[in-house]
């Protein structure tokens, strides 16, 4: 499989629930909530280079109040919950709300937490937050107006004191032949300004995947038959793994992804 081809109309409830349903309960997941379809072995370096660029923000204190923004099914939400966070997971699909309690349960800290059905543009979460945290989530919100309600809602939600980590599609430079109708690389200036006008200070910034095989690939991967295709991408994931887990978090200017690390304005208590 080619991954599965983005729809004509991008209806993000409708999407994500059906996405779900066809593999969040395949495996480990992954190709619910990383690239849509993909092999797993894709999918796994995906999951990896993501671990290591939010590792350093992913070492929390027991008790700490965790929201899991766009959780899926729920693989941030049980690590931290294993760390001993609270934790608080929301997304969009229901199939992905039922897969990540049960993969909760089937780790044995469902009693650390509790998943919520909701759009994170209009975010109700009952409670404040020390530490939110959101994965490839923004960019897969295209209308304007959502986006900025949910940052802002995200905003609302965070602890004085706290800190949001968002992992996004930030590169440095115009990257739209990669865009797709259900996903947007927005340039990092895009999300830097934006955080700045809902009240946001950004206190770090690092890479992801600086090694540029796959962005080269994915825009024609399609068109090729599935051997040829399936033998490129096991290629440039032979390729990408070392640069992206050696130089990832460090090569911040060539990096596809950005992980944004985020306090309020004036908020000087967060570590």
């Amino acid at each position: 499989m080619n991954g599965v081809p983005a729809p004509d109309r991008y209806v993000p409830d409708h999407y994500w629930e059906d996405r779900a349903r066809r593999f969040a309960a395949q495996g480990s997941g992954l190709a619910a909530v990383c690239s849509y379809g993909m092999p797993e072995f894709y999918n796994r370096m995906i999951h990896w280079s993501q671990y290591l660029a939010l590792r350093p923000w992913l070492d929390i204190e027991p008790g700490t109040r965790v929201l899991d923004v766009g959780c899926g099914v729920g693989r941030w939400s049980s690590l931290l919950a294993q760390r001993g966070g609270v934790v608080t997971g929301m997304d969009l699909s229901p199939t992905m709300i039922a897969e990540a309690q049960r993969r909760a349960e089937v780790k044995g800290v469902a009693s650390r937490c509790r998943f919520l059905v909701q759009d994170l543009a209009q975010l109700d979460a009952g409670e404040a937050f020390d530490l939110i945290v959101g994965v490839t989530v923004l960019q897969h919100i295209l209308d304007p107006k959502a986006l900025r309600s949910a940052v802002q809602r995200m905003a609302d939600h965070l602890a004085p004191g706290g800190r949001m980590v968002l992992l996004e599609a930030a590169p440095a430079t115009i990257a739209e032949h990669c865009d797709t109708t259900v996903f947007r690389a927005r340039q990092r200036h895009v999300y830097l300004d934006l955080f700045k006008q809902t009240g946001f200070e950004l206190r770090a910034i690092s890479g992801v995947d600086p090694a540029p095989f796959k962005t080269w690939l994915l825009p024609h991967l399609r068109g090729l038959p599935r051997a040829l295709g399936m033998s490129a991408l096991a290629g440039v994931t032979l390729l990408s793994t070392p640069i992206d887990v050696l130089f990832g978090r460090f090569a911040v200017q060539r990096s596809w992804h950005a992980v944004f690390v985020l306090q309020r304005t004036g908020d000087d208590h967060a570590a």
